[in-house]
Parts: C-alpha cells; structure tokens; sequence
C-alpha cells in the first residue's frame, strides 16, 4: 500500500499507510492525519485513492500544499514524491512496506489525560528491533499541573509539549533517545535546542512553554 512519511527539519514524526478511499490531513482532530500546528490550516489537503493511483488535493489552504517545491491545486503523486504543508514534509511511498494506518496516529485524547502532556502524534512500533539495544525511558513532569506524572517512551517517536506553544520530538535510537524541537522553543538543561537532534542523557531536563520534565532511564 502507499505509505506516507511525515517529517520536520529531517524528524520523522509519523508514518502513514493509506488504506483508505479518501484520507484528509489537517489541524482539525476530526482529520485522519493531524497535524497541530498553526501554519497548517484546519482542514488542509486531501489524498484521494483511485485503483493504485493516489491524487492529492488543496482544500483552499491558506498556506498553499507543495509538491517537488510546485504548488498545486490537484495532483497525482509519484514515488518518491516529497510534499510540503507549513514546515513539514511528508514523503510520498509506493511499494511493499509495514506501516499504521491512520487511525493509529491521531493523537490519543487518553494518554494525554494521564501524562499531562498534550502528544502530537506517536509513530509506528514496527521497528521492534531497536528495543534490543535500548533500554526503556520515560519522561516525567516536574511543574506545572502535570506535575510527578510519567509519558513512557515506548514508540519509536513521541513528541511531547502543547501544541501551538512548544511541541518537541524524542526519537528511540538504535543506542539511544534524541530529541529535536517540532514547533516553538525547547531547552534542553537550560540551553535553547537547535534545529539539529540532540542526544539525551539520563536525568536531562526539557523544558517545553514553561513547563519543564526529565529524561529518565530505566
């Protein structure tokens, strides 16, 4: 099945299968493929599958959809095909593969209920191997209303923060967790994070629109 691999400044943050007729993405959460951030409009674009051709529509965006750096009304996509929304690409594949499908990556209403925190999104978990060579991690809350909670770091990408403040991106490894800022400023012990992945150290501390956690290894 196509698959689509959603990244930001080279984080890969969601990996989608398309399994469906008609599959839309937007900031709304009524979308089968969220994206929380302001410089994606409510409802966004829209993949349409007909047979084995997938043809991506605008929905009138405010920002405009891109394809190969084109922007574009209604379009078939290729293999390899990279589009752009806002600051995000997303990598458009064909052929065999494993993948979720969407309803698997809209952010759970549950988890951040329990953690505090408000996840964009978790990737797949397809990628079993990496629990061989990394041992598990949570992140726990130390201010604000959350705090003494725990988010444990089970997925192969968790991004973690509010939405529209600050949201960040703490990717599993094969020998460990880095984490990358997704949207808004992040502190990592105290020093803004640049744009680059930077690795995590047992007992770090982020600090995400003012509230600040801990990297824990188990």
């Amino acid at each position: 099945m196509p698959k689509l691999i959603i990244s930001i400044d080279g984080v890969v943050i969601k990996e989608v299968t398309l399994a469906k007729d008609r599959t839309t993405l937007g900031r709304r959460p009524y979308n089968d493929i969220v994206v929380d951030n302001l410089a994606i409009s409510g409802e966004h674009a829209v993949l349409h599958m007909i047979g084995s051709d997938v043809y991506l529509e605008d929905l009138n965006s405010t920002n405009g959809t891109y394809v190969n750096g084109r922007a574009i009304k209604k379009q078939a996509l290729e293999h390899n095909d990279i589009v752009e929304v806002g600051k995000y690409k997303v990598r458009f594949l064909v052929g065999p593969g494993t993948g979720d499908s969407v309803a698997s990556v809209r952010p759970a209403a549950a988890t951040a209920a329990t953690s505090g925190l408000i996840p964009l999104s978790t990737a797949p978990t397809e990628q079993a191997s990496l629990g061989a060579h990394t041992g598990g991690a949570i992140i726990r809350v130390l201010s604000g209303s959350g705090a003494g909670r725990e988010l444990s770091l089970q997925k192969v990408v968790t991004t973690i923060g509010k939405p529209g403040i600050a949201v960040a991106a703490v990717t599993r490894r094969l020998h460990g967790y880095v984490v990358a800022p997704i949207d808004g400023g992040t502190a990592l012990n105290g020093e803004p994070l640049g744009n680059e992945a930077v690795a995590l150290q047992d007992g770090d501390v982020l600090e995400l629109g003012g509230t600040r956690m801990q990297f824990v290894v188990h």
